[in-house]
C-alpha cells in the first residue's frame, strides 16, 4: 500500500480495513471518478460523458465539480477530442436532460460513501423529496429499510459537509431540479421478493428492469441462493440458471417477467 496518493500526492488514511485518500475536493483522480459516476448509466445516465471526455474536462479546467457539468455548452464540448458539432449537441442535450433527478437516482449519483442503488432506493422511499432528506439525523435515516449505522452516518455525514452543501447549492442554481418519489400506498406487490438476472434481456435494459422490481417494493441481488423468489434468465443465462435449478429456485423468462411487473405496477 502507498503512504501517499498516487494521483495527488496526499497522504492516505486508513478507516478500519480501507485505505483512502482524503483529499477528495482536489484529488484529480477522484474528481474524474466521481463526476463519471454521476453520469453513468444507472445514475443520471448523460450518454456521452464517459471516463475519457471527463478526464479531458478536468485535465482543462473545465470542471471542478459536478455542478460545472451543467455550465457548458455546445461550444465548450466540441473542441473536445472525438467531438463535433452534431456529437456536442448531443451531448448537450443529455446533460440538458439530466437537469430532472428522481431521488434515488440522485442519492446513487452523488456516489456517497456505502450509498449503492438499494440503499439509495430505501432512504429515497423513505423520505421522498431531497429536503426532507437534507437535515435528517443519522438516527431519524436508520428508520429506512435495509439502512445500518455506518450508511446512516456516513450520508448525514453527507449533508453536513460544507464543501458537499456548496456544490449541492450549486447544482440546484445551475437548474438541478430532483423530483420526489412516486407515493405508495401500502405494502408494494413484490415486497419481501428477490429477483436475480442473468443473461441478456431483449425488452429492458437491466438497470431498468432492477428499478421495476424495486418501484414495485422487490429486490434485486447478484448472486443465487435458497432465499431467492425469482431467476429471470434472458438470452445466453449461464451458470445462474444452473444454480437455480439446484436451490429449487423458480425461474422465468422475460415475457413471463414482463407480465409480472406490468400486471403488479
Amino acid at each position: 500500500m502507498p503512504k501517499a496518493c498516487p494521483s495527488c500526492g496526499t497522504k492516505v488514511v486508513r478507516e478500519g480495513a480501507y485505505y483512502f485518500c482524503p483529499n477528495a475536493l482536489s484529488c484529480r483522480a477522484q474528481l474524474i471518478g466521481r463526476i463519471a459516476h454521476y453520469a453513468s448509466r444507472r445514475a443520471l445516465d448523460i450518454a456521452g460523458l464517459g471516463g475519457e471526455t471527463v478526464k479531458e474536462l478536468v485535465d482543462k479546467g473545465m470542471i471542478k465539480s459536478v455542478a460545472d457539468l451543467y455550465r457548458l455548452t455546445v461550444d465548450d464540448v466540441k473542441w473536445l477530442n472525438g467531438f463535433a458539432a452534431k456529437s456536442a449537441n448531443q451531448l448537450y442535450a443529455a446533460i440538458q436532460r439530466a437537469k430532472t433527478a428522481r431521488l434515488d437516482r440522485f442519492l446513487y449519483a452523488l456516489g456517497i460513501a456505502g450509498v449503492g442503488e438499494h440503499a439509495a432506493q430505501a432512504v429515497a422511499a423513505h423520505f421522498r423529496t431531497l429536503d426532507a432528506l437534507d437535515m435528517a439525523s443519522p438516527e431519524e435515516i436508520r428508520q429506512a429499510k435495509d439502512i445500518g449505522t455506518a450508511t446512516s452516518r456516513s450520508i448525514s455525514e453527507f449533508f453536513r459537509d460544507k464543501e458537499n452543501r456548496r456544490v449541492l447549492l450549486q447544482l440546484r442554481k445551475a437548474g438541478l431540479v430532483v423530483s420526489e418519489m412516486p407515493t405508495r400506498r401500502g405494502p408494494g406487490p413484490l415486497d419481501g421478493k428477490v429477483f436475480v438476472f442473468t443473461g441478456t434481456l431483449a425488452r429492458f435494459k437491466r438497470d431498468e428492469a432492477q428499478r421495476l422490481v424495486e418501484e414495485l417494493g422487490g429486490r434485486v441481488t447478484s448472486s443465487v441462493s435458497a432465499k431467492t423468489d425469482f431467476v429471470v434468465a434472458g438470452h445466453d443465462p449461464g451458470s445462474k440458471l444452473e444454480e437455480a435449478r439446484a436451490h429449487g429456485v423458480r425461474t422465468i423468462d422475460e415475457k413471463e417477467f414482463e407480465r409480472l411487473v406490468r400486471l403488479r405496477g
